[in-house]
């Protein structure tokens, strides 16, 4: 069924249209809590949560101001930040000292990683640092609205981002040592 259609239907309650409208974007707004939240369950509780906001919205959604897909990620990631603040979950630290300088991070060693991998990464990052490096680096926000969404300043959301990409760098670096190490050992059987 076309997008268009699909919505109508939707916005009509029609259960075959819902389902149809979940199983289209289920697996990329569950990825999208996974890199969000804590826990799978959080992530599930967050994935059910987000599809009754989008049934409930849908008449909100605008085609004309952009694409569902990405009206649904904003759904899903409003959804997400109000779990996290709802179970106390967003521990966000201290501004960057604004007479430090922030040095040019060389994004590199990130590229070099498969998807699958860097979210595995991020997952490690203590809470406020990976709710801003999602933020920021994955879904676009700048730091304005991060400091708007979150309700914290410009700087400290510079901060955490200089900080998520600080620890993201020093694991992939403990992991391409492991990987070269195990390479050599390689070589030498």
């Amino acid at each position: 069924m076309r997008e268009d259609k699909l919505i109508q239907a939707c916005l009509k309650r029609k259960s075959s249209a819902q389902r149809e409208l979940y199983e289209l974007h289920r697996t990329t707004m569950f990825m999208l809590c996974l890199r969000y939240m804590p826990t799978r369950e959080d992530a599930e509780d967050v994935l059910q949560e987000g599809f009754i906001k989008v049934f409930r919205d849908l008449k909100q959604f605008d085609p004309k101001r952009g694409k569902l897909k990405t009206w649904m990620k904003r759904v899903f990631i409003n959804t997400a930040l109000e779990h996290l603040r709802s179970k106390k979950k967003i521990f966000l630290t201290e501004e960057i000292n604004p007479n430090s300088e922030l040095h040019a991070v060389n994004d590199d060693a990130f590229s070099r990683l498969g998807a699958k991998e860097l979210i595995g990464l991020i997952k490690k990052l203590p809470a406020g640092y990976r709710l801003v490096f999602n933020m920021y680096a994955i879904e676009g926000y700048s730091h304005k609205e991060i400091a708007k969404k979150l309700d914290i300043s410009v700087g400290t959301s510079k901060s955490q981002l200089f900080k998520a990409k600080a620890m993201l760098r020093k694991q992939i670096k403990s992991i391409n040592s492991i990987v070269v190490l195990n390479y050599g050992v390689r070589q030498v059987q």
